[in-house]
């Protein structure tokens, strides 16, 4: 089965299982605070080709004109108390099975980034979007925003060059420990992003 047939079966099934979750996690977030349910925010996916990405929305409406704007960090008082559960399970990533299903992005690769850091990228590192972006990845299962950029990008280079079903396999079987332990959410004191957002 190639990749894409599995990203389909996996996504399709995925949401058939997840739908009733999805739905109360959409009406919980209308019922807590005003604005839609789903989130959309344009990342940058293989060969550099925008798209929108879909989230359930964890943070009050209109959240990327207040405050620190883009960033977000452990403690922000934008995300809503439905939003601290959805990012603490990763409930809030449900929503990226649709881009898998459209094709914008597979289950595992490197996370999709903003238009702002891809336009900040080195030559080297524009080769993490030599593969279609993931809902989990090598990064991901190794820290995730807890690291520094560098570190992070280091690590989707290395799954970009080491890609293989071997590799794919040891991160879909440790995705759930990282997801049940919800460390890494937050960049921290001397990780995340280093550029300008």
């Amino acid at each position: 089965m190639t990749r894409r047939a599995l990203d389909i079966v996996v996504a399709g099934a995925a949401l058939v299982l997840t739908a009733p979750l999805l739905a109360l996690a959409m009406l919980a977030i209308r019922l807590e605070s005003p604005g839609s349910a789903i989130y959309r925010q344009r990342r940058v996916g293989k060969d550099a080709r925008p798209f929108d990405l879909f989230k359930l929305r964890t943070m009050v409406d209109g959240a990327e004109h207040l405050g620190a704007g883009l960033a977000v960090n452990a403690g922000d008082t934008r995300i809503t108390r439905v939003g601290a559960f959805l990012r603490r399970t990763s409930l809030d990533e449900l929503p990226n099975l649709f881009n898998v299903l459209r094709g914008h992005m597979s289950l595992i690769g490197p996370r999709p980034t903003l238009p702002v850091q891809v336009a900040q990228y080195t030559a080297r590192q524009r080769g993490r979007l030599s593969v279609k972006p993931g809902i989990t990845g090598w990064a991901q299962v190794n820290g995730r925003a807890s690291l520094p950029w560098s570190e992070r990008i280091e690590l989707d280079l290395y799954y970009v060059e080491h890609r293989s079903l071997a590799l794919d396999l040891r991160i879909l079987l440790r995705t759930p420990a990282m997801i049940l332990g919800g460390s890494g959410l937050y960049k921290g004191h001397a990780g995340g992003w280093e550029g300008e957002l």
